[in-house]
């Protein structure tokens, strides 16, 4: 592997499963050996959370790096998954967009910063579910951007501003900029919807969409409750085994990220 993978995770639209698929993909990276940091990007501070990190454990945040205040690996707090750190976050970052709006070179804030990560480090972006500031400052820093995708009725709805987003990014700041890919989630193949919107995803997005899909699962969406990746709390559960399927075919196509569209 290159040298550092920065990706994005991203979706404007809420409720898809981001930050589930930030936490359990760090999780699952971090337990098959790659040294990875988690940069909580959004406001509400879920992935800290869902990481075990109290508000009072939280000394130095995302906003700190943004305004230079703190560098990466100070920001770093260790979980409980041995080879996994997060960057926390605060409400504070709320008012990022307004405040940073005046600073020079307000989109390049985030990727000054991760390029300290050590080298063989993977480094995913929990971004909010919003396409500010914030979210451009982590397509400006990242090699590529992934895409969680609900199973449901909308799904494809707003994707393509997203996609045009991540295209812009690339006509300007950014030109190595790619689309890692789509990764369905929330699934549940006892009815019919989840499949079609399977089905219809792979017609129109093709090879971009991961063969692994997160299914609806109860331990999943019990494990933030109890501050815990899902393979911690529940090891064997189905999401747990979907997640470590997927952290598979995801570090495999980091390699071929300079191939994929």
């Amino acid at each position: 592997m290159p040298e550092q993978h920065i990706v994005a995770i991203a979706n404007q639209k809420g409720g898809v499963g981001k930050t589930t698929t930030a936490v359990n993909l760090g999780a699952a990276l971090a337990q098959a050996g790659y040294p990875t940091i988690l940069v909580d990007l959004d406001p509400q501070g879920n992935a800290s959370t869902g990481l075990g990190i109290g508000t009072g454990d939280r000394d130095f945040t995302v906003y700190d790096l943004l305004t230079g205040d703190a560098d990466l690996m100070t920001a770093a707090v260790d979980t409980a998954v041995p080879n996994l750190r997060v960057v926390p976050s605060t409400s504070d970052l709320a008012s990022a967009d307004v405040q940073l709006s005046q600073v020079a070179d307000r989109t390049r804030l985030l990727e000054r910063q991760l390029s300290d990560a050590p080298h063989g480090t993977i480094v995913l972006i929990d971004c909010p579910p919003a396409l500010g500031l914030l979210t451009v400052n982590a397509m400006v820093a990242a090699s590529s951007v992934l895409v969680p995708l609900q199973a449901e009725f909308y799904a494809l709805e707003g994707l393509s501003q997203l996609l045009g987003t991540v295209k812009q990014v690339r006509q300007g700041a950014n030109p190595k900029l790619r689309i890692n890919g789509i990764l369905l989630t929330m699934s549940d193949y006892r009815n019919n919807l989840s499949q079609q919107v399977e089905a219809d995803a792979r017609e129109t997005l093709g090879d971009l969409v991961y063969p692994t899909v997160i299914p609806r699962n109860v331990r999943v969406s019990e494990a933030p409750s109890h501050a815990q990746p899902v393979l911690i709390y529940d090891p064997s559960s189905k999401g747990s085994h979907a997640y470590r399927q997927f952290a598979t075919e995801f570090t495999a196509r980091l390699k071929l990220i300079p191939e994929i569209a």
